[in-house]
């Protein structure tokens, strides 16, 4: 018997070889076919994505835009010494890392609740209806998002209004995370619930009736037959939103910022535009764009690290 398995051991990876090197072969007998099909994406990528890469560079320099990277005196880490040790760091870095820690864990849960919510309706029209209503805010523009917020939370709004209240709520600095946090929820909640609904159409029907049969309740249900159906889904989604902790979405936090809540909304992203291209220190802003880069980087490799300790070794 163990002849007979390492003869279809040998058998199987022998045919896997043949299989790559006759695929190899096609490839190389038509590549001008790969060629055409390839080289447009391949150009996009390299002329919109790499090559501003070299950008970076201005990070390390006194840049002067009339002389250029190759004219402009190289400065070393002075600039990433300069956003370090500014009295301003630890307060932009605590900023942001509370909107992106709390929407994290407030918002997450969110699109995963509505998918199995919307997996336990039977009536295919309905379901559809209320998709309709959750992915809709989706495709409403930030800054309209945003407009929208701020009439709805005015001293004259709808807000107001129902409370029987006069506060500015845009003001008011400890609102702001909950605004932020909010606003983004119900934008974005169910449009990021698609990915789980289509990863529970592989749950097992037939599982989740002998659950029910066997006196399993809706929780138990859930736990044996639905989330084995998206538990990668959300690993993976968890470790790509965990990486990108520091990437907090810089139109939103400016289009919502007031002179008067900058002490929460002020975040890495913002400073970077107010110095680049506000007070035109270019070198700078890179810097510190670059700095939040970098800490994505690690954020992502570490998240990744700890989830698959966690899950079996199964990681991105």
């Amino acid at each position: 018997m163990a002849t007979n398995s390492k003869i279809v051991s040998k058998g199987r990876q022998g045919n896997k070889d043949t299989g790559i090197h006759n695929t190899l072969v096609y490839i190389r007998q038509h590549w001008q076919l790969y060629l055409i099909f390839l080289m447009p994406a391949l150009l996009l990528t390299l002329i919109f994505k790499y090559a501003p890469m070299s950008g970076i560079l201005i990070a390390f320099q006194d840049y002067n835009p009339f002389k250029g990277v190759s004219g402009s005196e190289w400065v070393g880490l002075k600039h990433f010494t300069r956003f370090l040790s500014s009295p301003d760091f630890m307060g932009y870095l605590a900023n942001t890392l509370k909107l992106s820690v709390y929407s994290l864990l407030w918002g997450f849960p969110v699109p995963i609740i509505l998918a199995l919510l919307l997996n336990r309706i039977q009536n295919t029209g309905i379901k559809k209806k209320i998709q309709l209503v959750l992915y809709l805010p989706n495709f409403v523009s930030v800054i309209v998002l945003c407009g929208i917020v701020r009439i709805f939370l005015s001293v004259t709004g709808p807000v107001n209004l129902l409370l029987g209240t006069s506060v500015n709520f845009m003001t008011m600095p400890e609102a702001f995370r909950s605004i932020y946090i909010i606003s983004g929820i119900w934008q974005g909640a169910g449009w990021a619930s698609i990915m789980y609904t289509a990863s529970l159409s592989n749950a097992s029907q037939e599982l989740r009736e002998a659950a029910v049969m066997d006196g399993a309740n809706i929780f138990q249900q859930i736990k044996t037959v639905e989330w084995p159906a998206i538990k990668d889904m959300v690993i993976i989604q968890f470790i790509l939103q965990a990486g990108n902790i520091m990437s907090i979405g810089f139109e939103k936090a400016y289009a919502l910022q007031t002179d008067l809540n900058l002490s929460a909304s002020e975040i890495i992203a913002t400073y970077v535009y107010r110095k680049g291209l506000i007070d035109g220190d270019y070198s700078f802003s890179t810097a510190v764009g670059l700095f939040n880069t970098v800490i994505n980087v690690i954020l992502l490799l570490v998240v990744n690290k700890i989830v698959a300790k966690m899950n079996d070794g199964q990681g991105l």
